[in-house]
C-alpha cells in the first residue's frame, strides 16, 4: 500500500497537513437546497472536502416490517419503525448526484461519496467521483469492495462495526487491485461515548497496516477530533449539520460554527507541531539578555582575588559565560573593576 494517497489537489499521509472531510449524511433533510447549502457552510469552514452517501432506500435494504427489519427500542432512530423508513428518510437520490458534483466543482469544494451498491459507483464513476468511501457496515462486502477497488481510485473503509480480521480481509482485498488505501478508525455509536473512542488504536493501525490512518468521529464536540489530528490522524470526517437545524442525524453532528472552529483549532496545533528544532526562535532572540552572565558584584581593586561575594552569575548576558566561574574564582584581577561592570577573561591573570 501507499503511505500517501493523493485526491484531486490534495496529498494524505504522514507529512502532510490533516484532510479534513465533512460527511454530510442525511442533513438534508430530505432536500437537495439543503445540501447545497451544506457545501457552502463546509467551504466556509474551511474543510479539504464533502462526503456524501450515495445510495436510495431500495438499494440499502427492503421495506419489510419482519423482526428482522425492525429498529430496536432503545435505539436513536427507533421512531422511524424499520430501516426501509430510515434510509428513506436519510437517503441521498441518486438523481441530486449530477447537481451535487457540479455545485461542488462551481464552489472549488472537493466531493466524493460512500458507496453501497455497484450501481452508484457506475453512477459516480461517469461523474468522475476521485474517492470512495465503505462505510463500516458494509465493511463485509467483499463483492462490493472489488468493485470500488477496481475503479483505481482512493479507497476509504471506516472500521466501527469490524474486528481485525474483517479490516485485514479487507486491506488484502483491495490491495491485490489497488494500492490506493485510508483506513479511519470509528465506533460506530450515535452519540459515542469518550471511553469507547480508543484513539490509541491509530498507532496500532499505523503498525500493521502501511497506509494512510484517521479517524471517522461520532462523538459530541470538537475535542476528539482535534485530539485525534494532533495524535497524527491523517484524515478527519465529522458529520455537519447546518446551526440549529434538526435532521435525522443532527443529534450527533456538529453544527457549522463549531466546525469551522474545529478545523481551525487542528491548523493552528499543525502549525504549533513545526519541524524538530532546537534552536532559538528569531522572535526569541531579543530575550536573550535574560541569560546569565558573570558580573562584578562588589568593587574589586588590581590585584585582589576574585572570590564569591565580589563576582556572581546574574542576569544579564553580556558578560562572561557562567562556566567560566569556577575557573576565576580565587583568581587575581589585572585592573580596578567597578560595580555593575562584566566580568571577562582578559581581566584575570593567568
Amino acid at each position: 500500500m501507499k503511505t500517501k494517497i493523493k485526491i484531486k489537489n490534495r496529498f494524505i499521509g504522514e507529512s502532510y497537513p490533516c484532510y479534513v472531510v465533512a460527511e454530510l449524511s442525511g442533513n438534508h433533510n430530505g432536500k437537495l437546497s439543503k445540501i447545497l447549502k451544506l457545501i457552502d457552510k463546509a467551504k466556509k469552514a474551511g474543510v479539504d472536502a464533502v462526503k456524501i452517501q450515495a445510495y436510495q432506500a431500495d438499494t440499502i435494504t427492503i421495506n419489510s416490517v419482519k423482526e428482522d427489519f425492525r429498529i430496536k427500542k432503545n435505539n436513536s432512530w427507533e421512531k422511524y419503525k424499520n430501516l426501509y423508513n430510515l434510509y428513506k428518510k436519510a437517503q441521498t437520490p441518486f438523481s441530486w448526484l449530477p447537481r451535487i458534483f457540479s455545485y461542488c466543482k462551481k464552489k472549488k469544494i472537493t466531493v466524493f461519496a460512500s458507496v453501497f451498491d455497484t450501481k452508484s459507483i457506475k453512477i459516480l464513476e461517469k461523474l468522475k467521483c476521485p474517492a470512495y468511501k465503505i462505510a463500516s457496515p458494509e465493511i463485509t462486502d467483499i463483492s462490493l469492495i472489488k468493485e470500488a477497488a477496481k475503479t483505481g481510485k482512493p479507497i476509504i473503509i471506516s472500521t466501527g462495526l469490524a474486528d481485525f480480521e474483517d479490516i485485514k480481509l479487507a486491506y488484502n482485498t483491495i490491495s491485490k487491485v489497488n494500492k490506493n488505501l485510508i483506513i479511519l478508525k470509528c465506533t460506530s455509536a450515535y452519540p459515542t461515548k469518550l471511553e469507547e473512542v480508543n484513539l490509541n488504536t491509530i498507532f496500532y493501525l499505523k503498525k500493521k497496516f502501511k497506509c494512510p490512518i484517521g479517524f471517522s468521529d461520532h462523538t459530541l464536540g470538537i475535542n476528539t477530533p482535534i485530539l485525534a489530528a494532533s495524535m497524527g490522524c491523517n484524515m478527519i470526517e465529522k458529520h455537519l449539520v447546518e446551526n440549529g437545524k434538526k435532521t435525522v442525524d443532527s443529534f450527533f453532528s456538529l453544527d457549522d460554527k463549531n466546525f469551522s472552529k474545529m478545523v481551525n483549532q487542528i491548523r493552528a496545533n499543525e502549525i504549533a507541531k513545526g519541524k524538530i528544532s532546537l534552536d532559538v526562535s528569531n522572535s526569541s532572540l531579543k530575550n536573550l539578555n535574560g541569560r546569565r552572565s558573570l558580573y562584578v558584584v562588589k568593587k574589586i581593586k588590581k590585584g585582589e582575588k576574585i572570590n564569591k561575594n565580589n563576582v556572581r552569575s546574574i542576569r544579564p548576558s553580556y558578560g562572561l559565560h557562567p562556566k567560566f566561574y569556577e575557573r576565576i574564582l580565587g583568581k587575581k584581577v589585572k585592573k580596578n573593576l567597578e560595580f555593575g561592570e562584566r566580568m571577562l577573561l582578559r581581566y584575570v591573570k593567568k
